[in-house]
């Protein structure tokens, strides 16, 4: 008998394909290509190919007409194999989620089928140096210029810019300065005149660069509007509610890939007349790390199932709890793979030791564990606000 608790036979085996196809490049071929400077673009085009970046695309795009619960599976089993894709987390499912939900039939044709198969990937722009975490504060204006758009302001920590076509970046109109968050969003071309970037330099090993933006009065014709412009907040959570979602996934994976290595050494290494799992010291640690990962696959889960079912309210609770659980859990699990390897655990070989950076990104991006702990104690829980 199905339960809630039990995926569906098609996810499940959407997710030993993933794992077969990621697990052929591996943490190996990641770690090779960010030491490089260079691209893991094989492994998104490969993925592109069989169809695992569309699955929640509806199928008239080229999508395979699943859900976020689809779509973070693959995100999870990649990562898990040792091959993260982070713009995952921003192409198909930010920006292909928006465009899918709230764009034009125009938008979605030329859009959604590129982002489908790979061929095209989208960036998302909303954070900026001067707001962090308080998006209200965002101060990139949107104006009309005739039947055009002006866009001016600066974002920051804006991921794979130089590897998308375009880029969604979150403005508000130019009338909406009483202090109410009023979005507009629109699709730029990253060689848009008036558009610059800067690499971020970052401490973290990543084919996946980070990127400050420019934008200088950079003209845009009336259809790059995605939405209407004074659809307010609810067109944006249709892409961030899936960014937290598959943020969960992608830190269950890493999870999963250190439990994983973790416990392989636990097996095999001999120090004293026993391997080094049959002590306590070593297992515990190791089992509560496997406790915290199926209270995180659970809420993860949840949250997107709630998102599927067209429920956003209630999947804007969890997609928060699962992002937080999920971040701590990575945390976690790869302080004890490093630590059960002992010094093995920050050498290269072990593939472990770029993953503390990695899995520390969990608890600040693409929302901070405070601001979700706010967020938990103001709409769960009743209490004030307190910011």
């Amino acid at each position: 008998m199905t339960t809630m608790f039990t995926e569906p036979e098609e996810r499940i085996a959407l997710r030993e394909a993933v794992r077969e196809l990621a697990s052929s490049y591996g943490r190996e071929y990641i770690e090779a290509k960010s030491r490089a400077g260079e691209k893991t673009t094989e492994l998104w085009r490969d993925m592109g190919r069989h169809g695992y970046l569309g699955v929640s695309i509806p199928e008239e795009y080229g999508g395979g007409g699943g859900g976020i619960a689809d779509l973070s599976a693959v995100l999870e089993e990649a990562a898990a194999a040792g091959a993260p894709l982070l713009l995952m987390v921003v192409s198909p499912a930010i920006v292909g989620t928006i465009i899918a939900r709230c764009g034009t039939e125009e938008q979605k044709r030329q859009w959604l089928p590129g982002i489908a198969d790979g061929s095209i990937t989208a960036a998302f722009a909303i954070t900026e140096p001067d707001a962090g975490s308080n998006a209200h504060q965002i101060t990139t204006t949107a104006r009309r210029d005739g039947d055009r758009w002006l866009l001016t302001g600066r974002k920051t920590y804006i991921s794979g810019v130089d590897e998308a076509g375009t880029v969604l970046v979150v403005a508000r109109t130019e009338d909406a300065r009483t202090g109410r968050l009023k979005p507009a969003l629109f699709l730029v071309p990253t060689d848009a005149p008036g558009l610059e970037y800067q690499h971020i330099p970052m401490d973290i090993v990543s084919p996946e660069k980070q990127f400050s933006l420019f934008l200088d009065d950079v003209s845009l014709p009336a259809e790059a509007l995605v939405g209407h412009e004074d659809a307010g907040l609810g067109q944006l959570f249709a892409g961030l509610n899936p960014e937290r979602i598959m943020g969960a996934a992608f830190s269950i994976g890493i999870a999963r890939y250190a439990l994983d290595k973790a416990v392989g050494y636990a097996r095999t290494r001999k120090v004293w007349k026993d391997v080094i799992g049959t002590h306590q010291a070593v297992a515990h640690p190791l089992a509560k790390i496997k406790i915290e990962l199926e209270q995180a696959r659970l809420l993860t889960q949840k949250a997107a199932a709630l998102y599927d079912a067209g429920d956003d309210l209630a999947a804007g609770e969890y997609a928060n709890m699962a992002k937080y659980a999920a971040g701590e859990l990575a945390c976690n699990a790869t302080d004890v793979a490093v630590h059960t390897h002992g010094g093995n655990g920050l050498a290269s070989e072990y593939g472990l030791g770029t993953l503390l950076l990695a899995a520390r990104l969990g608890r600040i991006a693409p929302v901070s564990r405070e601001m979700i702990l706010n967020f938990v104690s103001m709409h769960t829980l009743g209490l004030p606000k307190s910011y």
